[in-house]
């Protein structure tokens, strides 16, 4: 399969679950998946981040070694908003690994507290600063007080997020 030409054939659920499960557990085909995930090309960018976020749904692991990149990549505010809603997506997956744990950990806390930010992208990275939380119990306080303040002004989602994951730190 040539997955740039499938990418560009449409952009659907159907197309990102097609290209998902040719690439199935291949590293090597996931690597070129991300290689054009991290292209300059913008209908690409986009149609390649919802296959690799299906792709992460089967096999969480093939996505460790571009982690560094995708935590570099979210550093972009210019990114689109695609984009982000599925790195930060992934994120919420997976065991963060030590080396960007303070990146992520900031970008979530700062997607938090952007009152512009869209909301999928809240919700997500308040799952992601719980787990983080988990392993850096420092940073419960912090969150707790980010998702109270957001809850205030927040969307439904935002708020039903929000209480969810106050209810889990309070346990």
């Amino acid at each position: 399969m040539d997955i740039r030409a499938t990418i560009l054939q449409e952009h659907s659920k159907k197309q990102a679950l097609l290209i998902a499960d040719y690439i199935g557990n291949n590293q090597e085909r996931f690597d070129h998946l991300m290689h054009l995930f991290f292209t300059d090309e913008y209908r690409v960018v986009q149609r390649a981040a919802y296959a690799v976020s299906h792709c992460t749904d089967q096999h969480i692991e093939l996505v460790y070694p571009h982690l560094p990149a995708m935590v570099e990549y979210l550093k972009d505010r210019s990114v689109h908003i695609a984009i982000r809603r599925n790195i930060v997506r992934i994120l919420a997956q997976l065991e963060i690994p030590e080396k960007v744990m303070g990146d992520v950990a900031t970008l979530c806390f700062d997607f938090l507290i952007d009152p512009k930010e869209a909301v999928a992208v809240k919700i997500y990275s308040m799952e992601v600063l719980y787990h983080l939380t988990l392993k850096e119990p420092d940073l419960k306080n912090e969150l707790i007080l980010v998702i109270e303040e957001n809850m205030v002004y927040g969307s439904a989602g935002v708020r039903s997020r929000g209480r969810k994951v106050l209810k889990r730190l309070e346990a």
